[in-house]
């Protein structure tokens, strides 16, 4: 089928349209922006220079403390030039980029948190075989089958996309470019591409979301067995990834399980996975994770020891 584009670039009307609020969303996003910076590069660097990288635990985390400023990048920057621009105008090329690249890292991250429930599903359950399970030939397998999984998820969206004709409006409602608002400016039926872009991107995201409840589930069944202060230094480190996995999985639920027609809520939605979420992550991981804290002291006490003698 040929496909008939009228429309070579698109206009993203962003979060809001009162100019008054602009200045103070472009202070509050740029805030954020260098937080999710700095508290990923502190945990990275932290982990790298550390004995935590050999345990497969704080791999995983290394691994989304590297993915979640690659994917806040591919939106926010955009966002905060455009809460000062005249005209927020996007390319119809550089809008199929972000929108697969969006999606690309954003799958990414997802199932490195699916690892990482993995990861303390073994810990608990099967302790004494923790070591040979979760291997670093394993986990190396895990990251790379999440680049795989989410390069073709990515493709596949990005495919629907391509083959829908655009004619005109060209206003995109939303400050990414992403599939569901992109849907409403298709000049054609969008009833089949909505079904499939729902299956393809919601179903991933409930399926993982009801494994990742699952997991833990059986993780809490099987805390039964253990001590009180086993209970409690497990507990302690899986709330802190069950906080993770809902501020990023509840909004993705809600934006892309419901039907384009709800589209009204999706950008305040999406603010949660794609700002909020990489932002606190840092400050999850560390703040109720005692040994984080003590190697984070040492490794930056260090290195600014080197730094001024």
């Amino acid at each position: 089928m040929e496909i008939h584009n009228n429309v070579t670039e698109f206009i993203l009307l962003g979060l809001l349209m009162k100019e008054e609020m602009k200045t103070l969303c472009f202070v509050i996003f740029m805030a954020c922006y260098l937080a999710i910076l700095l508290g990923n590069f502190i945990i990275f660097i932290t982990i790298t220079y550390s004995h935590l990288m050999q345990q497969p635990m704080y791999y995983f985390l290394w691994h989304l403390s590297y993915m979640d400023p690659c994917f806040t990048s591919t939106i926010v920057p955009r966002l905060i030039s455009d809460l000062v621009a005249r005209r927020n105008i996007i390319s119809y090329n550089s809008c199929m980029t972000q929108l697969f690249t969006f999606h690309l890292l954003g799958a990414v991250e997802i199932f490195i948190l699916v690892s990482m429930a993995f990861d303390r599903y073994v810990a608990i359950c099967k302790p004494l075989h923790y070591m040979i399970i979760v291997n670093r030939q394993r986990c190396n397998m895990l990251i790379l089958l999440a680049w795989v999984v989410a390069f073709w998820h990515s493709i596949a969206q990005l495919f629907m996309i391509l083959r829908l004709p655009f004619c005109g409006p060209n206003q995109i409602d939303h400050y990414v470019c992403d599939s569901k608002p992109l849907l409403k400016l298709a000049c054609t039926d969008t009833h089949i591409a909505s079904i499939l872009i729902i299956a393809n991107t919601g179903m991933v995201v409930l399926a993982t979301f009801l494994v990742l409840v699952a997991s833990y589930i059986i993780i809490l069944y099987n805390l039964r067995k253990h001590s009180s202060e086993g209970r409690r230094k497990a507990l302690s480190t899986c709330a802190s990834h069950v906080m993770v996995v809902l501020l990023f999985f509840v909004p993705c639920i809600s934006t892309y399980i419901l039907p384009p027609r709800f589209l009204n809520s999706d950008k305040e939605f999406s603010v949660f996975y794609t700002v909020i979420a990489p932002m606190l992550n840092p400050l999850i991981y560390t703040l109720r994770n005692a040994e984080m804290k003590n190697t984070m002291w040492k490794v930056w006490s260090r290195k600014l020891a080197w730094l001024f003698k």
